[in-house]
């Protein structure tokens, strides 16, 4: 079973901020995946939103002896979840999840924004730290490990722009930047990000993460 997350603060108060993004992007492969319909049901003993979904792989692997994989081992069961615990403790919620079901680390992706890539970029990647997303940093502390999978979504830095430097790096207005929404002209820009973030997700249950990373990565 593959562990999906989407990472953001619950409320309407949040809903179309930059730090939802996650909560974005897996709602959009959810619907691309029911055909519009969306059935989010709220579990508050995991304390998150959670969907459960069946994914069938279209190619079948040829194993040894040149004997095929049967329909039902191209079957991939899937959990989606959004945690309702707050974008800062979010491990609590996706460590409930994983216990209760028995997930491995290295079977969660979690889909974050990320102020250290530009507008629109997308960076798929396994383990590291956590680049000061407390989100992503409560995940560490709660798995008690980094090894699990990151889809991160560039939302650009607030400051970065006008100082030019790819390199240079600012605390203040972060907390500020992420919780407002998008602007109008980084809006093409999002609508696309979270296109590419829902392909990325296919690609990666159909073909696996190596072949989403080559195919979406950014440059």
């Amino acid at each position: 079973m593959k562990l999906i997350v989407g990472l953001g603060n619950p409320g309407i108060k949040y809903e179309k901020t930059r730090h939802n993004l996650g909560f974005i992007a897996i709602d959009k492969f959810f619907k691309t995946f029911t055909k519009g319909e969306t059935d989010w049901k709220d579990n508050a003993k995991l304390k998150a939103e959670m969907a459960e979904i069946e994914w069938q792989r279209q190619k079948s692997k040829v194993l040894k002896n040149d004997q095929k994989w049967t329909p039902e081992d191209n079957l991939e069961k899937v959990l989606l979840i959004r945690p309702q615990t707050y974008m800062n403790n979010s491990g609590l919620s996706i460590k409930l999840v994983a216990d209760y079901y028995k997930i491995k680390p290295e079977d969660v992706w979690v889909l974050h924004d990320d102020i250290d890539l530009t507008s629109g970029a997308l960076k798929i990647r396994f383990g590291g730290a956590s680049a000061g997303h407390r989100g992503v940093e409560s995940i560490i502390e709660a798995l008690k490990t980094d090894k699990f999978w990151r889809f991160r979504l560039g939302v650009g830095h607030p400051l970065r722009k006008e100082i030019g430097g790819k390199d240079a790096r600012f605390d203040r207005n972060v907390d500020t930047y992420v919780l407002k929404g998008f602007e109008s002209g980084e809006m093409g820009k999002a609508r696309e990000l979270i296109k590419r973030a829902e392909k990325a997700i296919e690609t990666a249950l159909e073909d696996g993460l190596e072949s989403a990373m080559n195919r979406f990565n950014s440059k």
